[in-house]
């Protein structure tokens, strides 16, 4: 029998319906992880259960009703094309192991233990956790990673687990990102007056207690700069998604955009690196709420860069990745 090899395509998650209970089931799980929000536990749950999540599922249901499609969430749909695409070259790849890629969602479904389970069972020896992440950060990369620790200490028998380190300046992944940019940038006519690199944000009080996330994101932006041939002056870097009253990394995306768009600004071209997959927050937060922001303040254009998706070019580039991890298995 030929060696079988497992992935995990780690992702954040999504609420399994576009409806109020199925999204505050999603929130009460994803608020509700120490990671995400570290406050008093006690205070934290009164906080969480008698006051964000009565108000916040039934807005947010509002917000993915927008977004949704027949296959679910606009996540949802990307993760698994992505871990078609990914399987689909990595088996082209071996010759002597059989590879199996499962999509881990660390909140709502297919969960991470229900990932790590069909892989037992089809009989995965190893498995590769490659995160959706291209930037550390504890809310994410380090909540994943305990979630697949946890899963596994169910197990008697436990694969070997190998993860893939963060790769936000990793070329296969900026040459990505820049192919990206160049393909929207081709697609007009038009020069944006600035481009503006929007980051899903965390509590300055992380960073402060070690988090590396925005020197990641600040890489990230001076890797894409150099590839692009921009100046300083052409781009700005932003943090998008804040919640709650302490500050969180700035400048803040939404404050950015209504200050371009008091500028005056034409056109403006935004980016969001930290995404790999189109979600609300690409989708919706900058590009419905984010345009209206924009052209509300007399901005007149704002051009949204898909995420790298289910994009042939990113699906190597993954492939790449996950292989330079799975030397010695195959």
């Amino acid at each position: 029998m030929a060696k079988r090899i497992g992935i995990l395509l780690g992702q954040l998650g999504t609420p399994d319906a576009p409806t109020a209970p199925a999204v505050r089931k999603y929130l009460r799980q994803f608020l509700g992880d120490r990671r995400v929000v570290d406050l008093n536990p006690f205070l934290w749950w009164m906080i969480l259960n008698g006051i964000i999540l009565p108000r916040r599922s039934k807005q947010s249901a509002a917000l993915y009703q927008k977004v949704w499609t027949a296959e679910g969430s606009p996540l949802l749909r990307i993760t698994n094309a992505q871990a078609k695409g990914l399987q689909e070259r990595l088996q082209r790849t071996s010759e002597n192991a059989e590879l199996r890629v499962e999509v881990a969602m660390r909140y709502g479904n297919p969960s991470t233990g229900l990932a790590i389970d069909t892989l037992c069972q089809w009989g995965a020896g190893e498995i590769l956790l490659f995160p959706m992440y291209p930037q550390y950060s504890a809310p994410t990369t380090a909540s994943t990673y305990d979630e697949v620790f946890r899963q596994l200490t169910r197990r008697r028998l436990v694969p070997t687990l190998r993860v893939v380190p963060p790769y936000f300046d990793d070329p296969l992944y900026i040459d990505v990102l820049a192919q990206s940019i160049r393909e929207r940038l081709a697609a007009t006519d038009k020069t944006p007056d600035k481009i503006l690199i929007s980051f899903h944000g965390i509590p300055q009080r992380y960073a402060a207690l070690g988090d590396p996330y925005p020197d990641h994101c600040d890489a990230t932006v001076k890797a894409l700069a150099r590839k692009m041939g921009w100046s300083i002056h052409d781009y700005l870097l932003s943090f998008q998604s804040r919640f709650g009253k302490e500050p969180w990394l700035q400048p803040y995306t939404d404050q950015t955009l209504m200050r371009l768009g008091a500028e005056r600004l034409g056109r403006i071209l935004v980016i969001c690196p930290g995404f790999t997959a189109d979600c609300l927050e690409t989708i919706d937060e900058i590009g419905n709420l984010g345009r209206e922001q924009f052209e509300s303040r007399g901005g007149e254009e704002l051009d949204l860069v898909p995420c790298l998706n289910d994009r042939p070019a990113w699906l190597d580039a993954m492939t790449a990745i996950a292989g330079r991890e799975l030397a010695g298995w195959l």
